[in-house]
């Protein structure tokens, strides 16, 4: 396991408080668990913290988290710094977490990653304009669409050098840019379109309930077949009432 510390002092601001909406937003977390185990809330308040505080936690959000979960300072910086999902440092407008793993990398996640260190610099280094920093992570869970990279919140799937680069472009700008995947592809379905399930009825609502009918005409059909079985048994019974009379 690395060791993550908190950023320098020189990056540290001199306080900080939730703003008004996150406030309520956290009151609301903290009264979910009952009386005396508020401190339940502590993962998803950092979380709130980061993402209000420029997708990074400063020492004053662990203590002024502490102090509104009645923690002791220790045990909410504990919590902070055992989860990599909490950045430490500044991490620009835009963090870039590329997966590395096998899918990935199979892929091609060393032609992402040269773009990102041609690009930006060195891991967990803040380009110059403060937008980007990036970091190699291990698998993201979308290998169906490797390589991938995960920026703040969002998925960015299917990259190619040339997507990659339009993407940063485009962020950079303030432009709008796609989420998922960067080419033709819908979800994760296979590319040219899906293989399987495709059949209209299945999704127009046409074949809700039809396997009511199809057991219902099951049914009448075996009604059937018994009705003519017994009045066959019935006729063959009159047959050879007749031929013991004869």
């Amino acid at each position: 396991m690395s060791v993550r510390r908190l950023a320098p002092d020189a990056l540290q601001p001199p306080s900080f408080a939730f703003t008004p909406e996150n406030l309520a937003w956290a009151q609301m977390i903290i009264a979910k668990y009952p009386a005396g185990r508020q401190a339940s809330a502590v993962i998803p308040l950092l979380w709130r913290a980061q993402e209000q505080h420029q997708y990074w936690v400063p020492r004053a959000a662990i203590e002024y988290i502490a102090n509104m979960l009645g923690m002791a300072k220790i045990r909410v910086m504990e919590i902070a710094t055992f989860y990599s999902m909490y950045n430490l440092e500044p991490v620009g407008k835009h963090f870039i977490q590329v997966c590395g793993t096998t899918p990935c990398r199979l892929n091609g996640a060393e032609k992402i990653i040269k773009v990102c260190e041609e690009r930006i610099g060195e891991q967990r280094h803040v380009s110059a304009d403060g937008n980007f920093a990036w970091l190699e992570v291990e698998c993201l869970g979308s290998c169906c669409n490797a390589p991938m990279a995960q920026i703040n919140n969002d998925y960015y799937e299917d990259l190619t050098p040339e997507n990659f680069g339009k993407l940063l472009d485009d962020m950079a700008a303030g432009r709008p840019v796609k989420v998922g995947p960067q080419n033709s592809r819908k979800g994760s379905e296979p590319l040219g379109g899906a293989k399987t399930l495709t059949d209209a009825s299945l999704y127009d609502g046409s074949v809700v309930g039809s396997w009511k009918a199809r057991f219902e005409a099951d049914e009448a059909k075996k009604a059937i077949a018994a009705a003519e079985a017994a009045k066959a048994a019935e006729a063959a019974k009159a047959s050879a009432a007749e031929a013991a009379k004869g």
